[in-house]
């Protein structure tokens, strides 16, 4: 299981943050500087032990109103091969020495293990407690259609394309030799009652969980979900 360090980041990944997420194309911001806070996540474990992998949901205050933000990230000793477009910066761990912090839905361990996730193959960890299940992300997932072949165990994914637009950030990958689409969802939307937010006919399975709003409630929302086919604007 992941261990979660009492320790130091130097800068922090809020700081961090704060730098890279204006550039993206998702962005919501009108032109002054983010104000993050954090607002919930939850980690996975990478089944190397090598990769941190978490997916944090900050809050931006800088605007007329609050926007929450998914925001996953790896983190690794050693740079990402091939991944120097994902990388969100370099921070000083006190525990395990220089760190490279990438947008980890580019990172193959972090999309493998979310994929995992959503097909009941991997237990989400608490964001913040070594070796603790975090019972409020919930995943599922349908085995119908093109999916069929990747129930009832793990399943190997190869990244194909990412498509990162203004409306999120969609992964094409291939399971085997199916193509389905995981879609992050980059900005989070609470769900309206008990039910799933707009469904869709091509929507296989999701996973959803918890964020804290800046009045101290809580709401509920998919963070991922995954859809038969590819993404528009794939190249494969």
């Amino acid at each position: 299981m992941a261990v979660v360090h009492d320790t130091t980041l130097k800068p922090t990944k809020l700081e961090l943050l704060t730098s890279w997420l204006p550039t993206q194309p998702w962005y919501l911001g009108t032109g002054s500087a983010p104000e993050l806070t954090k607002a919930g996540g939850f980690r996975l474990d990478d089944p190397d032990g090598e990769v941190g992998l978490e997916f944090m949901a900050v809050t931006d205050a800088s605007g007329d109103r609050p926007v929450t933000y998914h925001i996953p990230l790896s983190y690794r000793g050693a740079p990402l091969e091939g991944g120097e477009r994902a990388l969100v910066g370099n921070t000083e761990h006190g525990v395990l020495g220089r760190r490279w912090i990438y947008d980890g839905i580019h990172d193959p361990v972090l999309t493998a293990q979310l994929f995992a996730l959503i097909t009941g193959n991997a237990e989400a960890q608490d964001q913040n407690t070594s070796d603790a299940v975090d019972p409020s992300v919930t995943a599922s997932f349908s085995a119908s259609g093109t999916a069929a072949s990747v129930s009832g165990g793990p399943a190997a994914i190869t990244p194909v394309d990412v498509v990162n637009g203004p409306h999120g950030t969609d992964v094409l990958v291939a399971v085997d030799a199916k193509q389905l689409t995981l879609s992050l969802h980059r900005v989070l939307r609470p769900q309206r009652g008990d039910g799933p937010t707009s469904p869709d006919p091509t929507e296989l399975g999701h996973v959803s969980t918890v964020w804290r709003l800046p009045d101290g409630t809580t709401a509920r929302g998919r963070f991922a979900t995954v859809h038969d086919g590819a993404p528009a604007g794939a190249t494969a």
